[in-house]
């Protein structure tokens, strides 16, 4: 089979593209998948550089969020039958033995032997490519806004990293439900791209502080009323962007966050949580059940991931370093087949990659990127019952004065 590996960690060009790689065969529990589309997301740039602590085994498959059909199965498999159309959970709910494409091996081949408990039916009405962008990107979405932030009609929802692959779902998602939508981004061209997603307002946070944006387009919180600022901020960012985020929400706000892309340890400001009430919420990955939720709205037409390029597996180094690929921001290209990272990834490089284009992959052997071009259908209603509405802002006009930040 042909197949993208890496044998050791390295940086740019270090996948090494192998046309007769061995084809897997499936142990009792497995099922052999061929892959019909798999996304490379930016968890495997970090399986590619290397993580401390994390020992991946090599030679490495990368690819961990993959869709394809069944063309074989282990002797002790029932429920599955070759010709069944399927999805991946990459993360091992059953052993706790890590995911696929980083523990062992995932979708950058044409051929995949899978444990049957990371397979999930695949309908009809929902294409492998569409199928292949949910997992990672919008499974995190999807957990931190619904399930986790609880975010609902008539709500003010200002998205930080808004043009990566989770804030664009974040974009949609916060559509669905009926808010009105903040998108932040570093460029007049994101900007203008998140537009079409259906973002009410943009902002570019390089050149315009957050709060004081907020204030002036909103008003200032009071830590007595339920006025002015907004209801959530999603920040993954973390950094110097933190206590800017809380001095944007009002009383009883909620800050939701899945990572820190910009610092883990930012500069805290403990006044403004106890004062205004604020809601601090984590949130880490997604649980099977959101995935089911994802594969509903995309059946449904609601939620419409949508793919942009394609590069030739061949040529899966390229697709790194393309205009707008998850490492085009950072690498000059030119750098030879398993040439070694010139230095671990610092939280600029990071930064950087993650406010790149959303996520690249491949599709029927061919990479791929979501397409911020296309604007996606925006229902008013979102999924599942709608939860309570939030408490009345007030009319007031005193002078709201919020802690200042230190």
């Amino acid at each position: 089979m042909r197949a993208a590996v890496i044998h050791e960690h390295g940086g740019a060009g270090s996948i090494r593209y192998i046309p007769d790689y061995p084809d897997p065969t499936p142990a009792a529990d497995e099922v052999l998948v061929r892959v019909r589309a798999t996304t490379l997301n930016y968890h495997d740039i970090f399986t590619r550089r290397g993580m401390p602590g994390i020992k991946v085994p090599m030679p490495c498959i990368m690819g961990i969020d993959f869709a394809g059909e069944i063309v074989a199965v282990g002797s002790q498999v029932k429920d599955w039958k070759a010709g069944q159309r399927i999805m991946v959970d990459p993360v091992d709910r059953k052993n706790n033995a890590g995911l696929l494409g980083e523990m062992r091996p995932g979708g950058l081949a044409e051929l995949c032997a899978v444990p049957e408990h990371h397979l999930i039916a695949l309908p009809d009405e929902v294409s492998f490519e569409a199928a292949a962008c949910m997992p990672v990107a919008y499974g995190t979405a999807l957990r931190m806004m619904y399930t986790i932030g609880r975010v609902r009609q008539g709500e003010r929802v200002l998205i930080l990293g808004a043009s990566g692959g989770v804030g664009t779902c974040c974009v949609q998602l916060a559509k669905l439900a009926g808010a009105e939508v903040i998108a932040c981004a570093s460029s007049d061209e994101k900007l203008a791209k998140l537009a079409t997603l259906g973002a009410d307002h943009l902002m570019d946070y390089t050149k315009q502080d957050i709060a004081k944006w907020v204030y002036e387009k909103f008003g200032k919180p009071h830590r007595r009323r339920f006025d002015g600022g907004v209801d959530v901020v999603v920040n993954f960012t973390g950094g110097d962007t933190w206590v800017k985020s809380m001095r944007a929400l009002h009383r009883q706000g909620r800050l939701l966050t899945c990572g820190a892309t910009a610092g883990y340890d930012p500069v805290e400001d403990l006044r403004f949580i106890w004062t205004f009430e604020l809601q601090i919420l984590g949130s880490n990955g997604w649980m099977r059940e959101d995935l089911g939720t994802l594969l509903d709205l995309v059946k449904q037409g609601r939620l419409k991931p949508v793919v942009d390029r394609a590069f030739p597996l061949e040529e899966a180094n390229e697709g790194l370093r393309a205009p707008g690929g998850a490492e085009g921001v950072r690498q000059s290209g030119g750098e030879s087949v398993n040439a070694p990272a010139p230095t671990p990834l610092g939280v600029a490089d990071i930064q950087a990659i993650f406010d790149s284009s959303p996520f690249i992959g491949f599709l029927g052997m061919q990479a791929l990127c979501v397409d911020h071009e296309a604007r996606p259908s925006v229902p008013a209603c979102p999924c599942g019952p709608r939860p309570s509405a939030a408490p009345a802002r007030s009319s007031s006009t005193e002078d709201p004065s919020p802690p200042s930040s230190t």
